[in-house]
C-alpha cells in the first residue's frame, strides 16, 4: 500500500515538473535587439571618445585591437594624479550631455560605463594618488559585432498549408 501511494506521489511530482518545465521553456518570440539604432563605426566612436577626453585635458592614444571577434578598442593616456578622477568623471558627463551617450550597466563602485548604439565605454577611477607621477587612464570600448547584427537570423515563417482535393 505504501509503495502504491509513493508511486502515485512520484507520478504526480513528475507530471508537475514537466508542466512547470514546459511553461518555463515556452517560446516567447524573437529576442529584442541588443542595441537600438544603426551600428556606429569603430572609427567614429574612437575619434569621439578621444576628443571628449582631450576636452578634459586627457590625451590618449589608441592601442592595437589584437583582432578579437567582438569590437574592442582601448585608449590609454596619462593625467595629473591630483585631478585624474575628476577629469574622467567630467569626460563621461560631457559624453552624456554633448554627444548622446547614456549611462551603461553598473560594473561596480569605481567603474564608469556609458552606452551609445552598439558601443559601451568603460573606465576605472584610480582613487589613489601616486607620488607626483602622472596617473594612467584607460578607457575600454566594446561593441556588439556589426556582422552579428547584420546577419542575425530572422524567425522563419510557417509554411502555408493548402488542402488537396479529396480523392473520390
Amino acid at each position: 500500500m505504501l509503495t502504491a501511494v509513493a508511486a502515485v506521489a512520484l507520478a504526480a511530482l513528475a507530471t508537475a515538473t514537466v508542466a512547470v518545465g514546459a511553461y518555463l521553456l515556452r517560446d516567447l518570440g524573437p529576442l529584442p535587439p541588443r542595441y537600438s539604432g544603426p551600428p556606429l563605426p569603430r572609427e567614429t566612436v574612437v575619434s569621439e571618445m578621444t576628443s571628449i577626453l582631450a576636452a578634459e585635458g586627457i590625451t590618449v592614444e589608441r592601442e592595437p585591437s589584437a583582432g578579437m571577434h567582438t569590437c574592442h578598442e582601448r585608449l590609454s593616456g596619462r593625467h595629473a594624479p591630483e585631478t585624474v578622477d575628476a577629469a574622467v568623471q567630467a569626460a563621461f558627463a560631457r559624453a552624456r550631455s554633448d554627444h548622446g551617450w547614456q549611462d551603461g550597466p553598473d560594473l561596480g563602485e569605481r567603474t564608469l560605463t556609458l552606452t551609445k548604439g552598439n558601443w559601451t565605454a568603460s573606465a576605472r577611477l584610480t582613487g589613489e594618488e601616486t607620488s607626483g607621477l602622472p596617473a594612467t587612464v584607460f578607457m575600454v570600448l566594446t561593441c556588439v559585432d556589426e556582422e552579428d547584427a547584420a546577419t542575425a537570423p530572422t524567425t522563419p515563417s510557417a509554411p502555408a498549408l493548402t488542402l488537396a482535393p479529396a480523392a473520390s
